[in-house]
This record gives C-alpha cells, structure tokens and sequence, in this order.
C-alpha cells in the first residue's frame, strides 16, 4: 500500500479502538521502511484526533476515548525505538492535581488527550505538592506544567503552585483547568493558560508551545 493508505488505515484502527489491529499495521509498515515520524504524525495522531474532535461534539465518550487511547500506545511502543531522541514528542508536559485534592478521572482524560496531540506526559497523580511539581519540572525538562483542581478549595493551591514554579527559576508554562476553575482565576492567579475540558487542553497546551 501507498504511505497515504497505511496512515489511513492506522488512523481508521486507532478510531475503532483496535489494539491489536494498529499495532499490526504499524509493524509492517515500519517492515516496508515507511518514516516513523509520518506513521506517527499522519496515523496514530491524525486518528486520535478525529476521536478528541468527536469526543467533544459529544460523539464519542469515555470508554470509546480510553480504548482508542491504548491503541494509540500499540502502535507508539512500536514506533518509540525508531523516533530517536525525544520520541518525536512536540514537547513535554508535567501534569497533576494539587496538594489536597484526590480527583483523578478528569486529569487522566487530559493525559490521554495531550499524549493524543504528540507530547510527551509525566503523570504525577493526585495530591501534588508544588514542591514536587518543581522537582519534576526540572527533573523532565517540562515545557508544561497542567495543574487540575475539582474543588474549589484546593484552587488556591494553583497559585503556590505556579508561585513555587516562578521562584525556582523555571521556564515552563503553566496551563490550568477543573470544574471550578474560570478564565479569570487563571488569570488572577498568573497561568499561561486555561482549558475548560481535555480536548481544549490539548489544543492550548500547542498553542503554547507555538505548534
């Protein structure tokens, strides 16, 4: 097949959530010398795109984003050893939920829907104090710091956070979201960026990496 219709049937795999299906075809496309970087780019993100895209329309939902989600990472495991330095990752982000709060789900959700647009993401959990969030930061080289907040009174623990990440001298930028979290608190509190749900959150996160 021609470059175009292996990363269209990758893609198409990827959306059906199957697993065993993209992995297959993403083996014998590297077996047939196709560049890593355009299976990755025209097939596995090009698919998890158009389930981000339906995600949000309301189209899709959860179960449907997760398992598409592992058959996005079938085929990264197999393409991650050709991609060289980097994973031909567009970045790396740091995410988390803040000290105090044990919301998870919704910060997953991000994960996959960052890893979808082709960064690279350190998970670091729930209940992350900002002295952890420097630490890995700077350990990981983020790019990004995500910080989720689903309670309204661990939203003041974004601005330590973000207040923690600026006296250590880091360069990353900071991008913010949860239920409670506005705009306006991201603003009032010095993020670089707010998203109300995952797929906006992927797409701020590139914007501000310039991508």
């Amino acid at each position: 097949m021609e470059t175009r219709e292996v990363t269209k049937a990758i893609a198409l795999r990827l959306y059906d959530g199957d697993a065993p299906g993209v992995a297959q075809l993403v083996q014998d496309a590297i077996d047939q010398g196709l560049a890593p970087q355009v299976l990755l780019n025209e097939g596995l993100l090009s698919g998890m795109d158009r389930v981000g895209q339906e995600f949000q329309r309301g189209e899709l939902f959860v179960p449907e984003l997760i398992v598409a989600a592992r058959a996005m990472h079938a085929g990264l495991d197999l393409l991650r050893p050709l991609l060289g330095s980097g994973d031909g990752a567009v970045g790396t982000i740091v995410i988390g939920t803040v000290k105090g709060d044990l919301h998870d789900i919704g910060k997953r959700l991000v994960g996959i829907m960052m890893e979808g647009a082709g960064l690279r993401v350190v998970d670091l959990g729930h209940d992350v104090a900002p002295q952890r969030f420097v630490e890995e930061a700077r350990r990981e080289g983020a790019d990004l710091v995500g910080l989720s907040a689903l309670l309204s009174t661990t939203m003041p623990m974004m601005r330590d956070t973000i207040r923690a990440l600026t006296e250590a001298g880091l360069q990353a930028r900071t991008l913010v979201g949860g239920a409670p979290v506005t705009q306006a608190w991201a603003d009032e509190i010095g993020a670089d960026g707010y998203a109300a749900d995952a797929v906006a959150a992927a797409a701020r996160a590139k914007e501000l990496l310039g991508r």
